[in-house]
């Protein structure tokens, strides 16, 4: 599998990594699922300490282990649990952070983080004293490289003015291109997109499945309806490559992004997302039709 450079750091990572909240809690089959992503040429793994109260962290710890030094391992920070209740609040100060990241690296059982991500942010932050923590944490050799998960433009201006963040996290597909009206901030100042939801909730796979919810209520601003439409002509280019891999191959055609992380809940998915990357890369005209059949929209209440 091919490895893209994340922005300007020295972390290498396949074009296609694992999005590790869907593993579930029993460990045979996380193990599995990790082993398998280990074997079709996947290095990049991302968490977070909100997944499952830590246990996800537990997980790929324990699955990783032995195999520590040929993986690019991330995972976020920021979000606070209360204890004895299933809720968390939000808290990005550097207390917290240097105490988060304690703990993260217990759970995974390694001595330093890859890419160290902050899962949010807002314009109200202490942006200043989260990005000490962070260049701290860089400093003291406990993170190599740090980033941040955010769909809010405002805030992703702000840590590209002022940090030294070498990626973002934002969900992108076919269905969710509000993203591309940030790349051109973050391709000039040498920032990689992590995108994560590259498959739409199952919507842009060979199964088509639509959940309930999406068939009542559409997704983001594409009715029920407007997805057949594109379902139905998506289906002219799917002649060389499953609809998974046309999905994914468009995020990937975007050079901003360093990688797209489908999650997978059992091998079967992870294997057909490792496969969609040994089908054609898009062609400039395949490209070019599917930015056609569907929405370039910006953010509207994210700010």
């Amino acid at each position: 599998m091919e490895r893209r450079r994340l922005g300007n750091s020295d972390l290498f990572v396949s074009e296609i990594g694992l999005g590790t909240m869907s593993l579930g809690s029993d460990e045979k089959i996380a193990t599995s699922i990790i082993d398998n992503a280990l074997e079709h040429g996947i290095n990049f793994l991302d968490t977070a300490d909100l997944y499952d109260r830590g246990l996800n962290e537990e997980l790929v710890g324990k699955a990783i282990k032995s195999k520590r030094q040929n993986i690019i391992l991330a995972t976020k920070v920021g979000n606070r649990w209360h204890e004895g209740r299933d809720s968390w609040t939000w808290d990005p100060s550097k207390a917290y952070i240097k105490e988060g990241v304690k703990e993260s690296l217990r759970r995974l059982q390694t001595d330093y983080i890859d890419l160290y991500q902050l899962h949010g942010g807002t314009v109200e932050d202490y942006i200043e004293e989260t990005i000490e923590a962070f260049d701290d944490l860089t400093k003291e050799g406990i993170i190599r490289y740090y980033g941040i998960s955010s769909i809010r433009p405002n805030v992703i201006r702000e840590y590209v003015k002022y940090s030294n963040i070498v990626s973002v996290m934002m969900q992108y597909s076919l269905l969710d291109r509000r993203p591309e009206s940030i790349f051109p901030l973050l391709e000039e100042n040498s920032i990689s997109v992590i995108a994560r939801g590259p498959l739409a909730k199952g919507v842009l796979t060979s199964k088509k499945k639509i959940s309930p919810s999406i068939e009542k209520n559409g997704y983001l601003s594409y009715s029920h309806v407007e997805i057949q439409g594109i379902l139905n002509k998506l289906s002219t280019t799917e002649r060389n490559r499953p609809l998974e891999a046309t999905a994914i191959q468009f995020d990937l055609y975007s050079k901003v992004v360093g990688t797209v992380i489908p999650g997978a809940s059992n091998v079967q998915q992870l294997i057909n997302n490792a496969k969609t990357i040994d089908a054609p890369p898009l062609s400039l005209q395949e490209y070019t039709y599917l930015q056609s059949i569907t929405k370039q929209e910006e953010y509207l209440q994210h700010n």
